[in-house]
């Protein structure tokens, strides 16, 4: 816990995958959200079949951030996250001319009770 996902169309052209992850884990751990920086699982996921609205012949891509964390969290905190994170992507994100780049961030609160958690 927690972990970050990021989703990108594969429209999007010399994304900068290792670069993102760093720059995003920085956000987020200073954030103060995270107590220990190695529980943060991050990783990136290129979206090779996605459709984005109904014009086939459009020039649309997106990037989704999805932070899971353990349920407690103040909606103020949340938002904090969410807006660091969208600055990061904003940042990286390619905007290829003519594209619209749709960005979005979701915080999720995960169930501390059903919740596992192991190292080996």
């Amino acid at each position: 816990m927690p972990h970050l996902v990021i989703e990108y169309t594969n429209n999007l052209e010399n994304f900068p995958e290792a670069h993102l992850l760093d720059a995003l884990n920085a956000a987020v751990i200073a954030s103060g959200q995270v107590q220990n920086e190695q529980d943060l699982k991050s990783r990136v996921v290129r979206t090779e079949q996605f459709v984005i609205g109904a014009d086939p012949t459009a020039l649309r891509g997106f990037v989704h951030a999805e932070l899971r964390l353990l349920a407690g969290r103040t909606p103020e905190a949340k938002r904090d996250l969410s807006d660091r994170i969208g600055a990061v992507l904003r940042e990286f994100t390619p905007h290829p001319e003519g594209m619209l780049v749709q960005l979005s961030v979701d915080i999720v609160d995960m169930d501390r009770g059903s919740y596992y958690k192991g190292s080996l």
